[in-house]
């Protein structure tokens, strides 16, 4: 079993910065790429941002491009979300999720495109809540 386990959200105010973690954790796994969801009260959970593990390409959402960096730490098996410039809109839950490698599975793999969607991650974090106050 695989556990993904957030840390380092907390309450912020506007234009301040915050950095995310996710530890990667259990039974070996090759991971494709791994991403951050966010999910707003009232609302669904949306991506914001994935890194493939090996290559370390990078795919945003329009709304954090330019404020927001992925990236991840093979050797440690953790990834990170640096997060500047903060809004009250950034307030939501943020997941962390992996993609698993499987190109008997996944076609988009071979492609080298990073997954945007929430059925294309095998593993989930529980979450952590980041506060943005204006």
């Amino acid at each position: 079993q695989v556990q993904l386990v957030e840390s380092g959200g907390g309450l912020v105010q506007a234009g301040d910065s915050l950095s995310l973690s996710c530890a990667a954790s259990g039974r070996p796994f090759v991971s494709y790429a791994m991403g951050w969801f966010r999910q707003a009260p009232g609302k669904e959970r949306e991506f914001v941002a994935a890194v493939t593990w090996r290559g370390g390409s990078t795919v945003y959402a329009d709304s954090v491009r330019g404020r927001f960096t992925i990236s991840g730490d093979i050797a440690r098996n953790t990834m990170y979300l640096q997060m500047n410039s903060l809004k009250p809109e950034d307030t939501a839950v943020y997941y962390c999720a992996a993609d698993v490698n499987d190109y008997s599975r996944n076609d988009y793999q071979k492609l080298g495109a990073l997954p945007r969607v929430e059925a294309q991650y095998d593993y989930w974090g529980q979450g952590t809540q980041v506060t943005v106050s204006s």
